[in-house]
């Protein structure tokens, strides 16, 4: 499913309204499972999402191979592509690569890119604007670019990322920099699609105007981060910040308590959605202790009986 154009005065969301970064499944013994992988994309569609970030950083991308990669992606794809947009992560801190995971998801049928500020390498404003449009020239894909200086290094620039707008292809930006300011004069001045990259300001950035959100806490709160878009276009945000404080104990217990894919994947197997909360290392899985809390924080946000 190709991401769809926008109805006349509607929000602008080229991928969609609600997105999980999905994790990737593995197998007790670290191999990528790729019969859960369509189970857990099935179970999130069929529960609210109409795009799916495959590769992301909580889908595990440091630690998956170049040939996993593309296989989750046609596995995804045949599981729910004629549902919901699958967008590959294809970045890293190397262009050329970048490029090559690019080509390689375009050809596996991913509908768009998630491509993440080059990190570690801390690359001038100048390079960013070489990388990414270098990267956008190399597929017929859109882009969505992901701005999150605290894990990169490196932030966007508010003006670079204006000049990126310039790109046909460069249509969206995953935003979890946290700089209000930014995004309103980004917003007022382009035509880029904001999604929420941190739940903590999925509220915040849908009251700006954002198009949706792409979110790791949707892997157990889908249909509530969907009502809250349908109550946010509503113009009902009393309903909105209801459930966003809601799930405040969710967002503690997938977000702040360990790493997100490590508690994501923990959440899943204790929904029965996943049979395994396996990680590959440096990762580890979640301890008994952390399962407890967790199974607690579940029912307080009303996502367990």
């Amino acid at each position: 499913m190709a991401p769809s154009s926008t109805p006349a005065g509607a929000t602008h969301a080229p991928f969609g309204r609600v997105l999980t970064a999905m994790v990737t499944p593995f197998t007790p013994d670290g191999e990528v499972d790729l019969t859960a992988a369509q189970r857990l994309a099935t179970h999130l569609v069929d529960n609210g999402n109409d795009g799916l970030v495959i590769s992301g950083t909580t889908g595990e991308s440091p630690t998956t191979s170049d040939p996993e990669k593309e296989a989750l992606i046609r596995a995804v794809v045949e599981a729910v592509g004629d549902r919901a947009a699958v967008i590959a992560g294809t970045g890293t801190n190397d262009t050329r690569h970048t490029i090559e995971l690019s080509e390689q998801a375009e050809k596996a049928g991913a509908h768009g890119l998630l491509v993440v500020t080059p990190y570690y390498n801390k690359p001038p404003q100048e390079g960013l604007l070489a990388h990414f449009r270098a990267v956008a020239d190399s597929t017929g894909l859109p882009v969505m670019l992901y701005d999150i200086p605290g894990r990169t290094a490196t932030a966007l620039a508010t003006s670079t990322l204006i000049r990126l707008a310039e790109h046909d292809r460069i249509v969206a930006v995953k935003d979890a920099k946290g700089e209000i300011a930014g995004t309103t004069e980004v917003l007022a001045r382009t035509d880029l699609a904001y999604y929420s990259g941190a739940d903590e300001w999925n509220l915040a950035l849908l009251a700006l105007g954002a198009a949706g959100v792409v979110s790791v806490v949707s892997h157990v709160a889908s249909r509530d981060y969907a009502d809250m878009v349908r109550a946010v276009d509503a113009g009902d945000l009393a309903s909105a910040r209801s459930i966003d404080r809601r799930l405040v104990p969710a967002f503690q217990a997938i977000m702040t308590r360990t790493q997100g894919a490590i508690m994501a994947k923990a959440a899943l197997e204790v929904l029965g959605v996943l049979p395994s909360r396996a990680v590959r290392p440096p990762l580890v899985p979640a301890t008994e202790e952390q399962i407890g809390r967790l199974r607690e924080d579940l029912q307080e946000a009303g996502l367990t009986s």
